[in-house]
């Protein structure tokens, strides 16, 4: 593969730019990875504000259970979606991570 110090210096010249353009595709994820989850907590707390001001104002014990159940059930919705779009998130953020490597391992096999 490598015949010479100056061939391990050449490959490590031209995959610099590799190495850190797969750095800043990381970076781009991981920033919107956490901008989801900040909305997603913002979004979570305002709901849970919302369901104790109704709870606190319930004036019979069905209208709290309707209240709290309408809570559960929402809130699990909005868990379930939320935990999709992560996944999502970090899926392309794994493929994004090794695209900038797939044309460089393979001029390296060559």
């Amino acid at each position: 593969m490598f015949k010479s110090f100056e061939d391990v210096q050449k490959f490590g010249k031209d995959n610099f730019g590799v190495v850190s353009e797969s750095y800043d595709l990381v970076a781009k994820d991981l920033k919107a990875i956490a901008t989801e989850a900040v909305d997603y907590t913002k979004k979570s707390f305002e709901a849970s504000t919302s369901a104790f001001e109704k709870l606190a104002g319930a004036k019979s014990l069905d209208k709290a259970l309707e209240i709290q159940t309408d809570f559960a059930r929402t809130s699990y919705e909005a868990y379930i979606a939320q935990a999709s779009k992560i996944g999502t998130a970090l899926t392309n953020l794994a493929k994004d991570s090794f695209k900038p490597f797939e044309g460089a391992l393979s001029r390296a096999a060559k």
